[in-house]
């Protein structure tokens, strides 16, 4: 079995786009140069999951943004630049640090459509998955634009234009096709064939592949980016863009409506805290996954991981089990808050960490049933700081590649196919092999469970207006399920291992999210030490993708960040 999405789908998956953006008081007017994977200065960084969109968001610094408006105009550009993984179709959460240090999650998530119900992907006892994954029934309502606009109305400084403006550019007078966006496309082409829009994008006359290198131009897309520009969110959620988007789910068979689109509003919610290692950890909390990657640290943050060694047998052992404690508990807890209700103060909690610490055991694997706690009952990522203190860790979405492979011609748009990430049905697996609950089944109104997990880490010390806390990390990846044990494993390489940026993101990686049960390990992990972890009762498989975690730190008076290597994104430093 290898790690990656059933049914061919994409392994690019959430569009997480981290963009670190770290920018030290005073140095708007410094030069700037770009590097890829990775950079390090003193002043600040942008890990982004392309070059470009790195370059865009430390221009907009230089011209005297913040880290809202930058993390704004770098998810805007992305949109465009790798249009496979997000867009304006699609939805995310944003994670925002205040330099007096409060710190604000933004929901806007996807949502499903009034006339969802229980019983939408079935026909009679036949389960229809197909259907929450390609075609109309598989888009929930957007929440992109309406995030977007949320967090520039209540914390940026720029205009909506000026933000957007990149973007624009980048549509309507093209870019070269980057690597990335080559092999979704190479990927996914037998699909793109069957939806004129789409193939009239990415595939030539004859129906084969564009390549990396060939320009592209989203002139449609440039027009409703333009109309979002000049009058807001009102523009794509009312009005010919919104009727336009109707009219391409109904024809192919979906049930979104003009008042699903006119009634959708982003959500403020209290972030989750921790404390690993002399560090607070903030994150999103559900419909996010966040709170499973808090889940992991308590039960890590007793354990003595540098001793183990970073690729010792015994170390990947233990977060292998770990791993699966906090998967455990997201299939049998989490759903959107609103509908159900989720211990999460107990599951991310130090007591509830220690107690699961206290049942793995050194040497074997546990039965299944025995990770986590048993019920009562029944991909972009973006982080951004700037020199005043602000930071963002943002990820956004279509989730699969091209999502519902469904594209509004008239508006451009490309549409998500996140109602595949509710449990259609019990046992049932979607396209990532996640199985869930009660608690994240089929809803109108509903926002399904989503793995991206957006973190900003920085020292406990009292956080001083205007003034750098003494470390800040700020992380973020793509990969469905992989984002999470990504992000939590670049943490532990900088937090426990002392890696620098570039080594957190681009080391080994494992993956094991309880079901299916297998550990996947990446090519990097030595033969010895698999059969080490198949003797103590792993199934071990070949990890082929990783997902992609981007970074960036600061401390020691400098800031270092790298782009995951696995991806093609870039690194930028002012």
């Amino acid at each position: 079995m290898h790690a990656r999405p059933a049914r061919g789908t994409s392994p690019s998956l959430a569009c997480a786009l981290v963009l670190a953006l770290l920018v030290a008081t005073g140095v708007v007017g410094a030069p700037a140069h770009a590097t890829s994977p990775r950079t390090a200065d003193r002043h600040g960084a942008v890990a982004a999951e392309h070059p470009r969109a790195a370059e865009i968001g430390a221009e907009i610094l230089r011209r005297g943004g913040n880290a809202v408006d930058a993390a704004i105009a770098t998810a805007y550009a992305v949109c465009v630049l790798n249009a496979s993984s997000c867009g304006l179709g699609g939805g995310g959460f944003m994670l925002i640090h205040e330099a007096n240090g409060a710190v604000h999650a933004l929901d806007y998530r996807e949502t499903a459509p009034a006339l969802a119900h229980r019983g939408l992907y079935r026909l009679g006892d036949t389960v229809l998955s197909d259907l929450s994954r390609r075609g109309g029934l598989a888009v929930a309502v957007p929440g992109e634009v309406a995030g977007l606009e949320a967090a520039r109305v209540r914390f940026a400084r720029l205009s909506r234009a000026a933000l957007l403006a990149p973007a624009i550019a980048l549509a309507r007078d093209g870019f070269p096709i980057g690597a990335h966006l080559a092999s979704e496309i190479a990927g996914n082409a037998g699909m793109l064939a069957t939806t004129p829009a789409l193939a009239h994008l990415f595939l030539h006359d004859d129906g084969s592949p564009r390549q990396a290198g060939e320009l592209v131009r989203y002139p449609a897309l440039a027009t409703t980016l333009e109309r979002v520009a000049a009058n807001g969110a009102d523009a794509f959620y009312r009005g010919p863009v919104a009727a336009a988007l109707v009219h391409a789910v109904d024809a192919a068979g979906g049930i979104l409506t003009a008042r699903d689109l006119a009634e959708y509003r982003p959500r403020w919610r209290a972030p989750l805290r921790t404390t690993y290692r002399g560090l607070a950890v903030f994150t999103m909390p559900p419909p996010s996954s966040g709170g499973v990657l808090l889940e992991m640290l308590n039960v890590l943050a007793r354990d003595d991981l540098a001793a183990l060694g970073a690729r010792s047998p015994a170390y990947l052992h233990l977060l292998a089990e770990t791993m699966k404690t906090g998967f455990a508990d997201r299939a049998r807890w989490y759903g959107d808050p609103a509908f159900t209700t989720v211990p999460i103060a107990r599951l991310t909690s130090a007591a509830y960490g220690r107690e699961l610490r206290a049942r793995i055991r050194p040497d074997a694997v546990l039965p299944l049933t025995e990770y986590g706690s048993a019920p009562d009952h029944g991909t972009t990522h973006l982080s951004v700081a700037d020199g005043d203190g602000m930071a963002v860790a943002c990820t956004t979405t279509i989730n699969t590649g091209f999502g519902a492979m469904l594209m509004d011609g008239e508006s451009g748009v490309i549409l998500n196919n996140e109602m595949d990430d509710f449990a259609i049905a019990p046992g049932v697996p979607n396209a990532f092999g996640l199985i869930g609950s009660e608690a994240n089944a089929v809803g109108a109104g509903k926002r399904p469970l989503s793995s991206m997990t957006p973190v900003i880490a920085r020292s406990t010390a009292t956080v001083h207006p205007g003034a750098m806390p003494r470390r800040l990390v700020i992380a973020g990846g793509s990969g469905g399920p992989l984002i999470i044990g990504g992000t939590l494993q670049a943490l532990l390489g900088m937090i426990d291992f002392g890696r620098d940026a570039a080594g957190a993101v681009s080391a080994p990686r494992i993956h094991d999210q309880w079901a299916p049960p297998a550990l996947a390990v990446e090519a990097g992990i030595d033969e010895p030490t698999r059969a080490e972890l198949a003797r103590r009762g792993h199934e071990v498989r070949l990890l082929t993708f990783a997902g992609a975690v981007e970074v960036v730190t600061y401390g020691d008076g400098r800031f270092d960040a790298a782009a995951d290597p696995r991806k093609g994104g870039g690194a930028v430093t002012r």
